[in-house]
């Protein structure tokens, strides 16, 4: 561990100064997973982090690359490593007592239930469409006790006053504004992608404070 100049008590006690000793204690209990660790699940898991959620889940296949630099949590000196491993990196210079476990594959039909069996929360952040339709699917078919936020359209420069979170249905929250693809001229930009991924940490914030 590198020279810390906090202690985990003083970090605590900030995060307690700010959110209150009773709901920083449902924070801290609570087991998120970000499934899929780009713009969006980057972002949402620097998010969590700050916000003191104890046990982090991070899950995704692939490495940093250069072109993931204008909008993802990751560095120069990152390109290459595991997602996993880079980010895993990243939020324990936030915090080097959160409670992370990592997971270097890819997310399929069939591993889906055991691989998020522990997890109350669940958010899924991935880039492909039928990647996200097939994650979608097969949380709210085979984990139907969970809590599921996903993401649908943030790309470009447009309005973000359009993005937002609705709730499609009992358990399951779409956050984006649920219309803009990524093509040539409107690719994914840090604002908007970042924007959207504020909108689904903040969902599971306040479904960890019992909000709906």
């Amino acid at each position: 561990m590198q020279n810390i100049q906090v202690t985990e008590e003083e970090i605590r006690q900030a995060l307690v100064s700010r959110h209150t000793e009773g709901i920083q204690a449902r924070i801290s209990a609570a087991r998120v997973a970000v499934a899929g660790l780009g713009g969006l699940g980057s972002n949402i898991a620097v998010s969590l982090a700050r916000l003191g959620v104890g046990h982090l889940h991070l899950i995704d296949f692939d490495r940093v690359d250069v072109t993931n630099l204008n909008r993802q949590q990751y560095f120069a000196d990152q390109v290459g490593m595991p997602k996993t491993e880079a980010l895993r990196e990243n939020l324990l210079r936030i915090n080097p007592w959160l409670d992370l476990r990592t997971d270097c594959l890819r997310v399929t039909e069939e591993n889906a239930a055991g691989l998020l069996r522990d997890d109350t929360y669940i958010c899924e952040a991935f880039d492909v469409a039928e990647q996200k339709a097939m994650f979608v699917r097969t949380v709210l078919e085979q984990l139907p006790e969970k809590y599921l936020v996903a993401a649908s359209g943030m790309a470009g420069y447009g309005d973000g006053n359009e993005i937002h979170t609705r709730r499609v249905v009992s358990r399951f929250y779409l956050c984006g504004d649920e219309k803009t693809e990524a093509a040539a001229g409107r690719g994914l930009m840090a604002p908007r992608v970042a924007l959207c991924a504020a909108h689904q940490a903040n969902m599971v914030i306040r479904l960890i404070l019992g909000e709906s």
